[in-house]
């Protein structure tokens, strides 16, 4: 992420970010939709942009005072982190720095921890803080952790993302901005503070690539997981079958 942003806001107007050009998301999928239901829906998401963002007040806190509501005015980048996640140390260090080059613009940065290991919350949270500890120890970011996975389904599953680190902007009237990989967001990020970028054509073509890919993703997770199921039993016909 480059520490110089001139120009910025004009670029931001014009930048497209496809979904295809993502890179560095290589963690396995930390959510597992009921892909019987989402194939008979046809898989339709239910978090896109220009939605109000779902709830955060199931999350608990590790780091940083609580937010339980977005308030209006302000803009939130929820940034979907795991600690057995190589990339998401890189990406929260690049956080950082972006929360300190905007927090004066009102920009908040929150990471959400989440599909931990863990058998207890408690258990979760001593992962977490360890994970914060080795990764980032002196980070002024809120940071929290979703034990329970109601929060998961509402963000991940309701928007069909599947990897991690994943971004959702939240932008000064409470609906989603911005999906996708976290290295995009000094592209946009001065777009959504003007209020250019949440209706722009550039914004509508990036969702509709990131769900396009995305749809296809989660069909093909759902038959890794059929299979895999089948194999766990040693069910040879139904893992030749697909399902």
């Amino acid at each position: 992420m480059s520490a110089s942003h001139d120009g910025q806001g004009e670029q931001a107007s014009a930048i497209s970010l496809p979904a295809s050009q993502i890179q560095g998301q290589t963690t396995p999928m930390i959510s597992r939709p009921n892909f019987q239901k989402t194939n008979e829906d046809k898989m339709k998401h239910q978090l896109s942009i220009g939605f109000p963002a779902p709830s955060i007040k199931m999350l608990a806190w590790v780091q940083g005072d609580p937010v339980h509501v977005f308030h209006p005015g302000w803009i939130y980048i929820i940034v979907y982190l795991s600690t057995t996640c190589g990339y998401c140390e890189t990406a929260l260090s690049a956080l950082e720095t972006l929360q300190e080059m905007y927090k004066d613009m009102g920009v908040e940065v929150i990471g959400v921890v989440a599909k931990e290991p863990a058998s207890t919350a408690d258990e979760a949270r001593s992962l977490v803080e360890t994970w914060l500890a080795e990764t980032l120890s002196n980070s002024d970011i809120r940071i929290a952790y979703d034990h329970t996975g109601e929060m998961d389904k509402l963000w991940m599953d309701a928007s069909l993302s599947f990897r991690v680190p994943q971004a959702f902007v939240v932008s000064k009237n409470g609906t989603i901005a911005y999906i996708g990989d976290p290295n995009s967001l000094e592209c946009i990020l001065h777009g959504v503070i003007d209020g250019s970028w949440d209706s722009s054509a550039e914004a509508r073509e990036a969702e509709k690539e990131r769900l396009a890919e995305c749809e296809v993703n989660a069909l093909e997770r759902g038959f890794e997981i059929q299979i895999g199921t089948a194999i766990e039993v040693r069910d040879w016909k139904r893992a030749a079958r697909g399902n």
